[in-house]
């Protein structure tokens, strides 16, 4: 079995949920997707439902999705063994 490059998972992982919180962040702006917001903001400090919250909840976002894609990277690995 081939092992996960752990550095690019994480980053490549990382800008995805950040480009999520990106989204959902402007389309909270619009009035759609509220309750999705008020919930990630009680753990995402910042983030809220304007341009600098999204700009907050993506930064959030892509530290969230790296920490997680190189801890699932890494068990894969040892896994993989």
């Amino acid at each position: 079995m081939q092992k996960i490059d752990v550095r690019a998972f994480s980053i490549a992982l990382g800008t995805v949920c950040a480009i999520g919180m990106l989204f959902i962040g402007l389309a909270s702006t619009l009035g759609w997707g509220m309750i999705i917001v008020d919930t990630i903001s009680s753990f995402y400090i910042g983030f809220a439902p304007t341009f600098w919250g999204s700009i907050i909840g993506a930064i959030w976002g892509f530290i969230d999705g790296a920490l997680g894609g190189a801890i699932f990277a890494l068990i894969y690995n040892k896994l993989a063994k």
